[in-house]
C-alpha cells in the first residue's frame, strides 16, 4: 500500500513540537517553522514509512515477533487494536523493567498466569480460603493487565516498534543493549540517532498515530501472508501427485464402465 503525502497531511502527521523544544538532530526531517511550531517534511515521512514497512514485512515473513510499545494515553488503544489484529505482542501499560534484559523473569511471571488458570480448571483454586482466592485473583488480574498481551512471545522479539521514544526511553535502552532493531515514530523533540528506522511524525495526535500504524501493520500483514503462502506451497506440491493419481483412477474407471 503506497503512502500518499496527502493522507498524511490530512491526519496531521506533519505537526511537530514547539521550536524551542526541538532536538537539532531532527533538522534533516524538518520542512519549515510556522507559528512557533516545526513542520515535518511529509515526503521524507512517506519514504521512511515505506522503508520501515519493507523491513518489518521481512521480519514478519521470517516468522519472528515484533513488539509494539506505546504507553501514552492517545496511543495505547490504537496500538493494542492494530497489534492484536496482526497477532503481534504489545505493551500499552507501564513498561516492566527488565522486560527484555531480564526476559527469563518476565516469562516466569507469564507462566504464573497459566498456573493460576490451571488451578481454576482442576479445582485446586476452590480448595483455597476465601482470602487466598481473592489474593490470587488480584495477582492474576495485575499480571493480565501488564503482561497479558505478550503471553505468546516465548522468546525475545526480533524488533521493537515504539511510539514516542522520549517516553519509552527505558524500552529503547534495553533494546539497544541487546542489539534489537528499533522502529519508531519520532517527533521533532526527540533524538533520531537512538532509532534504527526513523519515521519522522507527530507522535501526540491519535489521528497521526493511527495513520502511521495503519501502514506499518499492513506491511507486517503482507509479510505474514507471504509466510503462509510459502508454507502452503510445499503442501500443495505434495498433494498434487496424489490428486493426479486419483484423477487417473477416475478416468480408468469411467472407460471400464
Amino acid at each position: 500500500m503506497a503512502v500518499e503525502v496527502k493522507e498524511l497531511l490530512e491526519a496531521g502527521v506533519h505537526f511537530g513540537h514547539l521550536t524551542r523544544k526541538w532536538d537539532p538532530n531532527m533538522a534533516p526531517y524538518v520542512y519549515m517553522e510556522r507559528n512557533g511550531i516545526h513542520i515535518i517534511n511529509l515526503y521524507k515521512t512517506a519514504a521512511k514509512i515505506e522503508e520501515a514497512g519493507e523491513a518489518l514485512s521481512k521480519i514478519a515473513a521470517s516468522g519472528r515477533k515484533i513488539l509494539f510499545v506505546a504507553t501514552k494515553k492517545q496511543a495505547k488503544d490504537i496500538v493494542a487494536e492494530k497489534a492484536a489484529d496482526i497477532n503481534m505482542p504489545y505493551i500499552t501499560e507501564r513498561w516492566p523493567g527488565g522486560m527484555l534484559t531480564n526476559f527469563i523473569t518476565i516469562r516466569k511471571a507469564v507462566k504464573k498466569m497459566a498456573t493460576i488458570d490451571r488451578m481454576k480448571k482442576d479445582g485446586t483454586f476452590n480448595s483455597l480460603s476465601k482470602k487466598e482466592r481473592l489474593q490470587v485473583d488480584r495477582q492474576r488480574a495485575k499480571l493480565e493487565k501488564n503482561l497479558g498481551s505478550i503471553t505468546d512471545m516465548t522468546r525475545l522479539p526480533a524488533a521493537l516498534f515504539v511510539v514516542d521514544i522520549k517516553r519509552e526511553h527505558i524500552a529503547i535502552k534495553e533494546a539497544q543493549k541487546l542489539n534489537i532493531p528499533i522502529f519508531a515514530m519520532v517527533d521533532t523533540n526527540s533524538d533520531p540517532r537512538q532509532v534504527d528506522y526513523v519515521i519522522p511524525s507527530n507522535d501526540d495526535a491519535s489521528k497521526s498515530i493511527d495513520k502511521v500504524l495503519t501502514h506499518v501493520t499492513a506491511a507486517i500483514a503482507n509479510g505474514l501472508a507471504e509466510r503462509k503462502a510459502e508454507k502452503d506451497a510445499p503442501k500443495a506440491e505434495k498433494d498434487a501427485p496424489k490428486a493426479k493419481k486419483e484423477a487417473k483412477k477416475e478416468v480408468v474407471k469411467d472407460e471400464e464402465e
